[in-house]
């Protein structure tokens, strides 16, 4: 009966979320560039400590970001996690300013023990969020006297991630695990030039192609005890880089003052895209089960993928479109006693930070100077929700608190000096982790 409550709640709120998966939680000119802008990939445990997971073993959350944990789930235990991020987003190019809010979906996954000393995990995640609109002002066009043009950019889609995975632990100190994710998607940029006369066709060019491969992400652990208390684990993870066998297509069109189209060519790209090579490292210690404290550094090789762009007036599919993307997060995580049947004494306290250089690179020429940046802080809690008879694995309600910086630097298509895109990024997270003691035998005497 309990297990149909909580499945009947699972679809509920699957359901409820159905119209926010609409919205991609974005509204960024950053997410132009490559496949979009990309997610953190986290879940409800570790968004509050900004991703920090590659060392952290834990049988009562899933650990995405390394397989290899799947092997630390309770063996009377089947695990579900859910989550959605509200957002409020400020955005400051040159004199303009706007806010916009945001709400998403982020993420599903269910965990389990197969048999002793493997686990199981499966879900869907956001890979990658496009959606941005914007316009420039009207200025007079060189050589006339009162004609004007203004410049309007728009971009949607986004790549989603629907992966399963195993970790196993062959020794009494390893795991090794690997998921094998399904990534599909679309992303649409176009931008138009308006005149300010009806006699004038508009040109417009688009950038369209549709996403669809596999990822291949390896990990391990190994946990060393430094005392009775006290443990050490070192995690490692590696990505698989290879082509993506899709298709880019470049329209060019002049429209008329009625949107009609009046010219359209069309230039397509095959094999147009690629993954890159991932590296990933981190430690994590942990203090009597009330301290873990964990560190993580990560390196996507975007810089030697190959993506779209127009090269000596032809476009065509090149290296070096995109920076390397590197990351370091520290977190950490503090429950008073999670032994005692106190509410209070149960509540986990968490809080992280983390600097990184984004993989948008906004000027292929290299005429910029300085390179993109993004830091962040973040804060929050988990909550068990209170059950009398299984109190240690009770489901849990986690709340995270986040601010995001990011400066991205351009060169001005008018101005031709370099000029910078601000983001800053206030968000809530909340993620309901929720556990069925599915293969407890219960014993009648």
């Amino acid at each position: 009966m309990k297990l149909h409550r909580t499945l009947l709640l699972v679809v509920i709120l699957i359901c409820m979320t159905n119209h926010v998966t609409a919205q991609n939680g974005v509204n960024s000119p950053y997410s132009r560039y490559g496949l979009g802008m990309q997610s953190d990939h986290a879940l409800g445990f570790n968004k509050a400590m900004s991703g920090v997971a590659l060392g952290f073993r834990d049988g009562q959350s899933i650990n995405v970001a390394n397989p290899a944990s799947y092997s630390a789930v309770d063996s009377l235990t089947a695990i579900f996690d859910l989550g959605l991020t509200l957002q409020n987003g400020n955005y400051k190019m040159g004199g303009v300013q706007q806010n916009r809010r945001n709400t998403s979906f982020d993420y599903f996954a269910f965990h389990f023990r197969a048999r002793p000393h493997l686990g199981i995990a499966l879900g869907i995640l956001p890979y990658t969020k496009i959606n941005y609109s914007f316009t420039s002002s009207s200025n007079l066009l060189e050589g006339t006297e009162n004609t004007t043009t203004s410049y309007a950019f728009n971009g949607t889609g986004g790549v989603h991630q629907l992966f399963i995975g195993a970790g196993w632990q062959p020794f009494n100190r390893l795991s090794i695990g690997a998921n094998l994710s399904f990534l599909y998607g679309d992303y649409r940029h176009t931008a138009t030039m308006s005149f300010n006369s009806t006699t004038i066709y508009s040109p417009m060019r688009g950038y369209t192609a549709d996403i669809s491969t596999y990822k291949l992400d390896f990990g391990a652990q190994y946990t060393h005890p430094i005392t009775p208390k006290d443990q050490l684990t070192i995690g490692f993870t590696y990505g698989l880089g290879h082509d993506i066998n899709n298709r880019a297509v470049r329209f060019t069109r002049t429209i008329n003052s009625s949107s009609a189209v009046q010219t359209d060519t069309t230039e397509t790209i095959h094999k147009a895209f690629q993954l890159p090579h991932s590296f990933a490292a981190g430690l994590a210690w942990n203090h009597n089960n009330r301290w873990i404290v964990g560190i993580d550094a990560t390196w996507d090789k975007w810089s030697n993928c190959r993506f779209p762009a127009q090269e000596d007036d032809t476009y065509q599919s090149t290296t070096g479109q995109l920076n390397d993307h590197l990351r370091l997060a520290i977190g950490a995580s503090f429950t008073p006693n999670t032994e005692s049947r106190r509410y209070f004494s149960r509540i986990t306290y968490k809080a992280g930070a983390y600097c990184a250089q984004p993989y948008a690179k906004t000027d292929a020429a290299d005429l910029q100077t300085d390179k993109p940046l993004e830091f962040g802080v973040s804060a929050g809690f988990t909550l068990p929700i209170q059950n009398r008879n299984l109190w240690r694995s009770s489901p849990k309600i986690n709340v995270a608190f986040q601010w995001v910086h990011t400066s991205i630097p351009y060169v001005g298509y008018t101005s031709h000096r370099q000029e910078k895109l601000t983001e800053n990024y206030l968000r809530l997270s909340l993620g309901l982790t929720f556990s069925e003691r599915w293969f407890y035998k219960w014993k009648v005497q």
